[in-house]
């Protein structure tokens, strides 16, 4: 992952982290509904794609969509980041060419026949 990419996701880590109370000195305001639709239909995006794009299980969209169920308090955080900054997470989130290689095969070496006994 990019710098920036961890930069960003370190940063929601820790806003997480005084969501939950485990830090004191900051307060992060993470509401107890987000309107799941609202922010997929910004950003002009199917169910399908926007789950794949944000990493989420499509059941998960189309249950927090439909009101059957509700993102947890993480998913919640990370929703008002995909809302309010949708190209930094889509930075963060993608993978260059370099991460998408394989990394190269050990060259094994060659075995000599072996003698005649």
């Amino acid at each position: 992952m990019s710098k920036a990419g961890e930069t960003i996701l370190d940063g929601a880590r820790e806003a997480l982290a005084y969501a939950l109370g485990g830090r004191k000195g900051f307060v992060a305001h993470v509401p107890e509904r987000v309107d799941v639709r609202a922010v997929r239909e910004r950003l002009s995006l199917s169910q399908a794609k926007f789950a794949s794009r944000f990493g989420f299980a499509l059941d998960a969209v189309r249950n927090w969509e439909q009101g059957r169920r509700q993102p947890d308090v993480a998913a919640r955080a990370f929703l008002m980041v995909i809302d309010r900054e949708p190209e930094a997470v889509r930075r963060a989130l993608s993978v260059t060419a370099a991460e998408r290689r394989p990394a190269p095969r050990p060259i094994a070496p060659r075995r000599r026949a072996s003698a005649a006994r």
